[in-house]
């Protein structure tokens, strides 16, 4: 390798970001911080409710308290150095600062998918077999639910980086991107990226298509069940919920299947800005309206949390 392409790989990469027109920079600057705020103030009041609430300590609560927690750090790996970036004249990072983003972006984004898995299948369970929801979703089962989401996720993430930090990078270092993706970064990159993209149609896609395979099944069985309801009442209210949920859950598996698995020479920046947007910052933000907010039993919690009143767990 020539002296240039060695000053050209120790070079900070650029973040081009959502866009490089002045004029649109405020503009978006301001939504951004807006749905920023809200996804980390309504994920977070999530997490607090519960926490402070014996009336849910519950099994359903338990994993939807780790789903508001990985969503708030999830949008916090790319949307705050994003907010920067919009008002800021250096919009540099470093290759290490790259590596780590990109790492805590791949293991938070799994940890979500596999968390929504848990919570369908509690869902699931809680419809088809309520009589022994006690004993199929025990504390134990949730927390080996939960500690499997964390394991698999980081693993998974960890394998991607020492990949990617392998690589070289002597061509243009200017991503056009808002944060440090790998479809991007293995576009700039003169190694042989084959090995990568392999990985991510195999392994990548073990730990994003089962999670929403097993979705879809719980789902499909919970329609089932609702067929056998009497009420109409009844059935509504659970086509309601359940829709909400899905229609969160095809957003952000519909974008994530969208950007990642493609091979890396027909991936688009515009699309996959927009895309990453999406599942980054819309969805998270969705979550805790759809799974939460809308459950008297949060509802009260979140009540009790301002107000300061207790609430025991008789009260739910």
């Amino acid at each position: 390798m020539d002296a240039a392409n060695k000053s050209s790989e120790g070079a900070p990469f650029i973040l081009l970001g959502l866009t490089t027109n002045p004029g649109q920079q405020q503009p978006l600057f301001v939504l951004f911080l807006v749905l920023y705020m809200v996804g980390i103030l309504g994920n977070g009041l999530i997490v607090a409710a519960i926490r402070a609430s014996p009336a849910l300590h519950a099994p359903m609560y338990f994993l939807l308290a780790h789903l508001s927690f990985a969503d708030l750090c999830f949008t916090s790996v790319t949307v705050p150095k994003m907010l920067a970036n919009l008002l800021a004249h250096d919009c540099s990072i470093s290759l290490a600062g790259c590596l780590t983003q990109m790492y805590f972006f791949f293991a938070l984004g799994v940890t979500d998918s596999c968390l929504l898995a848990a919570m369908a299948y509690d869902c699931y369970v809680a419809i088809w077999h309520p009589l022994h929801y006690a004993m199929r979703m025990s504390w134990a089962m949730c927390t080996a639910l939960v500690g499997t989401a964390w394991v698999v996720s980081h693993t998974h993430s960890l394998l991607h980086i020492l990949l990617m930090a392998r690589l070289s990078f002597c061509a243009s270092h200017q991503v056009p991107h808002f944060f440090c993706d790998h479809q991007p970064l293995l576009r700039l990159s003169c190694s042989d990226t084959r090995h990568i993209q392999l990985l991510i149609f195999t392994e990548g896609a073990a730990v994003v298509v089962t999670p929403f395979l097993l979705i879809l099944a719980s789902y499909g069985a919970i329609a089932a069940a609702v067929l056998r309801l009497p009420s109409a009442s009844g059935r509504l209210r659970v086509v309601s919920t359940c829709g909400s949920h899905l229609a969160v859950v095809g957003l952000s598996y519909g974008t994530v299947i969208a950007v990642y698995f493609q091979p890396t020479s027909q991936y688009k920046a515009k699309g996959g800005r927009v895309a990453t947007v999406m599942y980054n910052v819309v969805t998270p933000m969705l979550n805790p309206v759809s799974y939460s907010l809308r459950n008297r039993d949060v509802q009260g919690a979140l009540r009790a949390l301002f107000t300061g009143r207790q609430i025991s767990a008789g009260d739910s």
